[in-house]
């Protein structure tokens, strides 16, 4: 019995982590691909590919995670560039893509309110996709996840230096982007 019992301690922890980690995984997809399936997708996709790694320590999860969405994110921008070119060739453009933020539901704020907070998330998402992968990368997941420096470089596979270069950098690119959202 004991040995069954590690299993389902296990599970139970995974699970628990992933149920925490659910919502701020979806919100960064989306914010990176712009595109809400997409994100639902890649969150997905990462979730699966984590359940392989469940016998690891629960500390080594966290970097495992974001690293494992940060790839799942980058296949889906090369798809979208290859069938963009693909289209292309054939004289087809992309469907459009809708709104995310059109999808969210209602807040219960005032309309004016909703409408400003609206436009300073798309314009974020906006000025978010125009950064390079990387700094856009280390924006999200020390920015908007929260992560540490040491967990950033865990994620990206790069080192606590280069983490901290590129948020100085994307921040620095988000500023003059976003200046009039001050």
């Amino acid at each position: 019995m004991p040995f069954d019992a590690a299993p389902a301690a296990t599970t139970q922890s995974l699970d628990q982590f992933l149920a925490g980690v659910e919502r701020r995984a979806f919100r960064m997809a989306e914010l990176a691909l712009g595109h809400r399936e997409d994100a639902l997708d890649a969150v997905q996709e990462a979730m699966i590919k984590l359940v392989a790694y469940r016998e690891r320590p629960a500390e080594e999860w966290t970097p495992l995670f974001w690293s494992i969405l940060r790839s799942q994110v980058t296949d889906r921008h090369r798809r979208d560039t290859v069938r963009r070119r693909f289209l292309a060739v054939l004289g087809r453009s992309p469907e459009p893509s809708e709104d995310p933020l059109e999808m969210l539901p209602d807040p219960g704020e005032d309309p004016a309110r909703r409408h400003a907070a609206g436009e300073a998330w798309a314009a974020l998402g906006r000025a978010l996709r125009k950064l390079p992968r990387r700094q856009r990368e280390a924006y999200l997941l020390r920015e908007l996840q929260g992560l540490d420096v040491a967990q950033t470089a865990a994620a990206m596979g790069c080192s606590d230096g280069s983490v901290k270069t590129h948020l100085s950098r994307a921040m620095s690119a988000l500023r003059l982007q976003l200046e009039d959202w001050r």
